[in-house]
């Protein structure tokens, strides 16, 4: 190359004759093809066509003398070329180009191409929302169609949900949130949970009151629904309960079975009055017209029951929320001694187990395991398996477990413990409010909800800061303060909302009684309702800064401390202003994979953190440890009353149907031990021929039947446990990757 000319040119600011441009260019010897990397990440051959349109759609903007001639043009794209560099970002050649023109004293022109550059900013915004719509018509996006398990993103209904969740995230991130926070989303700082929704005034989970509901009547699409007459007209509105709230909020909801118990015990009572008359009518005595009508008032109530809990099954699962999915409902079933329905509680728990243990038919006529309800068993005194009065229950819930991973246990006792006494449901699958009382001094539970989650990556914390301690709390306080900024955000999203925007949560009793045209507000500016800080990659975090998993003592130690320090910090946000601020153990089905995805194309390949393609759930032991199944509880159980937001811990077990009694074993040590846990098993169907057992991952990440090598994903039932709730739509590569790698505990 002619260094001297080159020297000669670089200095010019002014354009030059064609001799001079072909001298220059001439001695320039011939470079590879340059690489241009999109905004998406995609990298495409260079092509310098492009270029000169974009200069000469603003060229003709201007006229005389603040034109800039084709050779200039072509200079320009020589230039660029000329820098010999393998890639080149679209931003960085912009700025080139930019640069040039005011060089050659075109400042004019330049700002013409500034304006062009910036509406087409603009137009490339609107078309990236318009192409993700596309691609999701066309099942192309990847990314959004494996986002939930449980949303079968081919059909129409949910489609045209995901669809208006694309409009929203781009509304949201260039109209409604704050650059610094959709730029901190973007780079993997921190996760804004279900942005898809923020367009509009939704919270995120709940417990709904479900007693007052039934208790009290409710209304529905205009309609007063009565307080029901029997067992099986209350299961039924209590599933169209459900369906109605789910439509009106992003998160799960649970509903506690206790509430059903009174109208079961009406069943009973009206059969029995009307045959006991009945009789005496006919001339038995009162002595034997009261033995036949408790047999009939028997025999219809175990009808009654049966046809109620299959109602809510079926219901629950064959019902199509305006989310695109079947509602995320969690039943809970707990045996309160002092509850005086305890008796047909115990006998609507026993029919739940029941009918969960054998399962449901897919449209083959095979009894597979439903994804939904999620079932919720508390341990107590009298079902502990310490001979108390309901041991029978908790057997038939062991054997259940086993086969269909649910139900999930809840010990009471130490329950107790970590919040003030009382023993309450999760807000869905992990979700816990924390203790609060009415004006009476009454703790309630039932009514209250979660306003909304965002999530700190604490593995990029660890990245950065490369072991060194004083960067990374630095670091670590700064990005906190940056999720608080966020979570107020949802906060004030809501703030304002009438109760009319959705009257089933605010105006009919899910959640409150509000009067027609009413705010919410009331129930958001005071720790009535809960906002969340969750967090990712405990152990990733751990390993970066230690060098160790957070199970060997060094690890444990500096664990706890970074959990106790965010507990420290919502604590802190909770008392200076007044909101429920909580501590929350991400489920993290999308985001073990999206964070690592992040910092992956971020930082590069990095040993046991980003090469995997996932991160670890919460403070969850890394899914690859070898480690039994007492330890691994024993030893998580120290994080859950740390994390009293949200925490649910699991063992990976194999088929135990011919094993009860050591699964017992694990249950009676989850009651004296832990608050929250739950097991992993395997319940797979092939459709082609006919295994009934564990589908298992290929070498290609692809799921597989052991037995006929039947991959296609359309001829198989698979569930596993995507996070608390159980997955049967297949999952992301990061989500399928982390469940290839989990190991047993047992």
């Amino acid at each position: 190359m002619n260094l001297t000319l080159l020297f000669k040119v670089l200095k010019s600011n002014h354009e030059l004759n064609t001799k001079d441009y072909k001298k220059f260019w001439g001695s320039i010897m011939e470079e590879q093809e340059m690489k241009v990397i999109k905004r998406d990440g995609r990298k495409v051959e260079y092509n310098s066509d492009k270029i000169v349109i974009a200069i000469s759609n603003a060229n003709k903007e201007v006229g005389g003398k603040d034109k800039v001639s084709r050779s200039s043009i072509e200079f320009i794209t020589k230039y660029i070329e000329g820098l010999n560099k393998p890639s080149m970002s679209v931003e960085e050649i912009q700025d080139i180009i930019e640069r040039k023109l005011m060089e050659f004293g075109k400042f004019t022109l330049a700002k013409k191409y500034i304006l062009y550059r910036d509406k087409h900013a603009l137009i490339r915004e609107a078309n990236s929302t318009d192409e993700s719509i596309l691609s999701l018509v066309r099942n192309a996006n990847k990314e959004t169609m494996e986002e939930n398990s449980n949303k079968n993103a081919v059909l129409v209904s949910t489609q045209r949900d995901l669809i208006a969740g694309e409009c929203s995230k781009d509304l949201a991130d260039r109209l409604m949130l704050p650059e610094r926070i959709v730029k901190a989303h973007n780079d993997g700082v921190l996760h804004f949970h279900d942005k898809d929704y923020f367009v509009q005034p939704m919270h995120n989970c709940c417990l709904v009151n479900i007693g007052d509901m039934l208790d009290n009547g409710t209304v529905m699409n205009g309609k007063m629904i009565e307080s029901p007459k029997s067992f099986q007209v209350a299961c039924t509105v209590m599933t169209q309960i459900i369906a109605a709230v789910a439509s009106s909020q992003y998160g799960g909801q649970s509903v506690d079975i206790r509430h059903l118990g009174k109208y079961l015990r009406k069943t009973y009572d009206k059969v029995y009055k009307k045959r006991f008359l009945g009789y005496v009518e006919k001339g038995y005595s009162k002595e034997e017209s009261d033995e036949r009508a408790r047999e009939d008032a028997k025999e219809r109530r175990q009808e009654d029951l049966s046809s109620g809990v299959q109602t809510i099954q079926y219901q629950i699962n064959t019902l199509m929320t305006t989310n695109g999915q079947s509602p995320f409902v969690t039943i809970f079933m707990f045996l309160d001694k002092d509850d005086e329905y305890i008796e047909e509680n115990a006998m609507i728990i026993e029919e739940i187990l029941k009918q969960r243990l054998q399962g449901i038919k897919n449209d083959k006529g095979v009894y597979i395991t439903p994804a939904f309800p999620k079932l919720i068993y508390v341990l107590d005194e009298n079902n502990c398996l310490k001979g108390g009065k309901y041991d029978y229950l908790t057997k038939l819930a062991v054997k259940c477990s086993s086969k269909r991973l649910y139900p999930d246990y809840i010990s009471a006792k130490i329950m107790r413990e970590n919040y003030e006494g009382n023993v309450f449901s999760p807000m869905g699958c992990r979700s816990f409010l924390s203790p609060w009382k009415n004006e009476k001094g009454e703790y309630v539970f039932e009514s209250r909800f979660n306003q909304g989650v965002v999530s700190i990556n604490l593995p990029q914390i660890g990245i950065i800061a490369n072991g060194d301690e004083e960067k990374f709390w630095k670091l670590f306080d700064e990005r906190l303060e940056l999720c608080k900024d966020a979570l107020m955000c949802r906060h004030e999203a809501l703030i304002g909302t009438m109760s009319d925007a959705s009257p089933i949560h605010w105006q009919y009793g899910a959640i409150a009684r509000l009067t027609k045209g009413e705010k919410i507000d009331k129930l958001l500016n005071s720790c009535f309702s809960t906002i969340s800080l969750g967090y990712i990659g405990l152990y990733e975090l751990t390993k970066l800064m230690k060098g160790v998993s957070h199970t060997d003592p060094v690890g444990e130690e500096f664990s706890v401390r970074v959990m106790q320090h965010m507990r420290d910090s919502v604590d802190k946000w909770k008392q200076e202003s007044g909101l429920g601020f909580a501590l929350y153990g991400t489920p993290a089905e999308s985001l073990c994979y999206r964070f690592a995805r992040v910092d992956k194309e971020r930082f590069g390949d990095i040993e046991d953190i980003t090469d995997k393609g996932y991160y670890t759930n919460s403070y969850h032991v890394d899914v690859r440890e070898k480690i039994n199944a007492f330890d691994k509880l024993k030893f998580e159980s120290k994080y859950q009353p740390i994390s009293s937001g949200g925490a649910i811990s699991y063992v990976e077990i194999p088929n135990m149907k011919n094993n009860l009694e050591a699964l017992e074993e694990i249950v009676k040590f989850i009651y004296d031990n832990i608050q929250y846990a739950e097991f992993n098993t395997k319940s797979d169907y092939c459709h082609i021929c006919g295994f009934d057992g564990e589908i298992t991952i290929n070498e290609q990440n692809e799921w597989e039947c052991p037995q006929c090598g039947n991959k296609d994903h359309n001829k198989m039932n698979v569930t596993r446990r995507t996070c608390g709730y159980l997955g049967e739509n297949f999952w992301n590569v990061g989500k399928t990757k982390e469940i290839k790698s989990r190991v047993l505990h047992i």
